[in-house]
């Protein structure tokens, strides 16, 4: 028993649904020559919407209006799209093992799947407490977040808890969204985490720290640098405290947990060369791996950054999984027209009223410029590296001034002196991206494709979110 496919997308996420638009727009196969593997039951959605709009208490989002690609200010792609477009959905089934070299996969029903040319979209898994040692996470009112059967839950325990209390565990992107999904829901919140700020990843303290007051104001209580050591539960097995390591009892009505995620490489490993540094399926600028009719793309892919002289890593973010899927796709069916890919990493977010833009690497000596005192916020920080500017981030910003955030880091922008460039804060970026290019690339007026399309996202996401907090991940040690 079994089929057989010409192109076959493993995994129904962000990636999937992006790289099925290429591919009906490209036109490079016939009706039944392609199909999406995927657990979930139903068809790939913009899994940003999870942490936003689904979890509103009044006017929540509901599917079908955030399938993707709506992310990106493209088509609603719901299954009658893919019906129409030849495109097979293959849902609720789970792949037990793949072959490479048969060009093979097996499902959980003994089904036989074959391809000739396959593309990676298996995502990434939620860490789980038992992982690091916690028993418990199974309890009713312990909730994860990565999918629609997750948010379900999630949903379920905030409106049983309303006016309780919940502990968020994670200081992350997962952790600060749901913590103000459930501000929202009128849920007492207080968040633990190791390390001495949120965001530890990405956010410098000082910007921490305003986002850290913010959220203080907003009744969130933070306690860090310590841990969850075990639970306290009701005879129904139900949590109604965390015990920390340092020996604190916190009451909690419920649990979020937030502490990283794992690319779901498991399938291939032995079989395509890892990038073990990144915990990912390694691939080259076209998003092919080691097998030449094997592609990854979206959390699985670790890619090289052409702007960062080849730099191999891994993006966990939806900006990252639309375009590495588009480009796989591309250089799929038109492998001699399609340039490696040319990547600027990017990471945003929106939480209660406030708004930041990330782009390139947070390394380097770092200039924060801007009032980070006001009201209404805008203020940001530039790294810089060897005299260049390697990241920028902006809170509170224009489009008009994220794209010139994002125009100095593509164009490695040259510092000769770090106070100079703090008095002049975020008018440097502004110069920058009026300045000709010196090979006659973008000039004064032009838009950055990579910039117009990250604003786009957003704009689609706060339509159809409707609420002012964003999406993104980042995986950090717990």
């Amino acid at each position: 028993m079994g089929r057989a496919f010409v192109y076959v997308i493993l995994g129904g996420g962000v990636a999937a649904g992006y790289a099925a638009l290429e591919f009906a727009r490209r036109g490079g196969y016939s009706r039944g020559e392609l199909c999406i593997i995927s657990e979930e039951a139903v068809a790939p959605y913009e899994r940003p919407a999870l942490s936003k709009g689904y979890l509103l208490p009044e006017g929540a989002a509901h599917l079908p209006g955030f399938h993707t690609c709506v992310g990106a200010n493209d088509e609603l792609l719901t299954t009658k799209w893919y019906k129409e477009q030849g495109i097979e959905l293959v849902l609720r089934t789970k792949v037990i093992s793949a072959d490479v070299r048969r060009k093979t996969l097996l499902t959980a029903t003994g089904e036989t799947i074959s391809y000739k040319t396959l593309i990676i979209a298996t995502g990434a898994r939620a860490l789980k407490l038992e992982e690091f040692g916690i028993q418990g996470s199974d309890a009713a009112n312990i909730c994860y977040l990565r999918n629609i059967d997750d948010a379900d839950k999630l949903v379920n325990v905030m409106k049983s808890c309303s006016g309780g209390n919940a502990v968020v565990i994670g200081g992350g992107y997962i952790g600060m969204e749901c913590a103000a999904a459930l501000v929202t829901n009128k849920i007492r919140v207080t968040m633990v985490f190791p390390e001495k700020h949120c965001m530890g990843r990405l956010f410098t303290p000082k910007i921490a720290e305003y986002y850290e007051n913010y959220y203080t104001s907003k009744g969130v209580t933070f306690v860090k640098g310590t841990v969850l050591s075990s639970f306290e539960k009701d005879t129904a097995g139900k949590v109604t405290a965390v015990i920390l390591k340092d020996g604190r009892h916190l009451p909690a009505d419920m649990v979020v947990v937030g502490i990283g995620i794992r690319a779901n490489t498991s399938l291939f490993e032995g079989q395509l060369v890892m990038s073990m540094e990144n915990a990912g399926i390694k691939v080259n600028g076209q998003m092919q791996t080691s097998d030449s009719s094997v592609y990854a793309v979206g959390d699985v892919a670790a890619f090289p950054i052409k702007l960062f002289d080849g730099d191999i890593r891994r993006l966990e973010h939806v900006d990252s999984a639309r375009r590495t899927a588009r480009h796989a796709v591309a250089a799929i069916l038109e492998p001699s027209k399609t340039r490696d890919i040319d990547y600027l990493p990017f990471f945003y977010s929106r939480v209660f009223t406030l708004s930041w833009q990330f782009y390139g690497y947070n390394v380097g000596g770092v200039v924060h410029f801007g009032d980070f005192t006001s009201s209404s916020p805008r203020f940001g920080a530039y790294w810089v590296n060897k005299g260049q500017i390697t990241g920028a981030f902006l809170e509170g910003g224009s489009r008009e001034e994220y794209e010139a955030i994002s125009v100095a880091v593509r164009r490695k922008a040259k510092v000769a002196n770090m106070a100079e460039l703090e008095n002049q804060g975020l008018a440097f970026a502004v110069q920058e991206s009026q300045k000709e290019m010196p090979d006659g690339g973008l000039t004064v007026g032009e838009k950055p494709t990579y910039a117009w399309h990250a604003t786009a996202g957003v704009v689609a996401a706060v339509s159809i979110a409707a609420i002012g907090y964003w999406y993104g991940r980042k995986r950090r040690r717990w």
